[in-house]
């Protein structure tokens, strides 16, 4: 079962589309980075990882968190920057075809909902093609994106199929067209919203809860990672449990975007960026504590 604020349980759809509409001023307003106590410290964490060499200086990151229990912006750092997008591309995709099944002119049929599952829980390529297929392709795709919800696609760009292997460098999106998907899906503004958050929770990989320190593991997670060697992130919501007995949902999108392909030594890449998306996510947690009685 999906857990739901006690907001989202007492929010009508006109405050919640506000709610969108304010958050979509904001990230498309933001310069980049933010003077608030959690930008600020996740900005240091990954310049002090750049003294390091943890990160290089030919690799681009961007953060952004935002807290739906409040409806506040607390980071954004190069949100609104194109970067690749990865499997992160994968809902899109789906939201894309579920227009089409809304509009009548296709059916979530069985084998549908095999493909969708595979495409988000399992990251399959061949289920991802499947999808686009049936929305016309790369290009349709993104023309239809781009024509019913531009404010959630202002960065988004899908030009190629997944190709055999997965290195695909091309499809972008960017940490804001994220958050902004992110916002009008919790609160069900987008076709079988709720179908999405399903695929996006059943078990898998994330980069935001599994093995940090600090957030509980029973924090539930809805989340798509994506993996290239050019390319680490993940965005999603995260819902922790308070000690109040309520739940407090937030977004965490984080990517790493590297100039060069890193095929020799690919393991070792993806590892390290997925732990600085890790150490990234666990500071969320710790500033969420300090907001919410978590």
């Amino acid at each position: 079962m999906l857990l739901r604020t006690r907001m989202t349980n007492r929010t009508p759809l006109l405050p919640a589309l506000f709610g969108t509409i304010l958050l979509l001023a904001l990230l498309t307003t933001s310069t980049g980075r933010t003077n608030d106590h959690l930008g600020v410290k996740i900005d240091s964490h990954i310049k002090s990882l750049r003294s390091k060499g943890v990160l290089r200086g030919d690799e681009r990151t961007a953060w952004l968190v935002y807290d739906l229990t409040s409806g506040h912006e607390l980071a954004n750092i190069n949100g609104r920057t194109p970067l690749q997008a990865a499997s992160m591309i994968k809902p899109y995709l789906a939201l894309a075809f579920f227009h089409e099944v809304q509009a009548g002119r296709l059916s979530y049929s069985a084998e549908a909902r095999r493909h969708m599952e595979l495409m988000i829980q399992k990251s399959n390529n061949d289920s991802t093609n499947w999808v686009m297929r049936k929305t016309g392709g790369p290009a349709a795709t993104e023309a239809l994106l781009k024509r019913h919800y531009s404010s959630i696609s202002q960065s988004i760009r899908i030009v190629e199929y997944i190709p055999e292997g997965g290195k695909t460098y091309r499809n972008q999106g960017s940490a804001s067209d994220y958050a902004r998907f992110l916002h009008a899906l919790w609160y069900r503004q987008l076709p079988q919203s709720d179908e999405i958050l399903r695929t996006m929770t059943l078990p898998g990989t994330d980069r935001l809860r599994t093995r940090v320190n600090s957030v509980p593991a029973d924090t539930q997670v809805f989340n798509k990672t994506g993996s290239t060697a050019m390319c680490c992130g993940d965005m999603g919501i995260l819902v922790a449990r308070g000690r109040d007995g309520g739940t407090y949902p937030y977004i965490v999108i984080g990517v790493i975007e590297s100039s060069r392909r890193n095929t020799s030594s690919y393991s070792t890449w993806i590892s390290r960026r997925a732990d600085v998306i890790r150490e990234v996510s666990n500071l969320v947690f710790l500033d969420m504590k300090r907001r919410h009685p978590l």
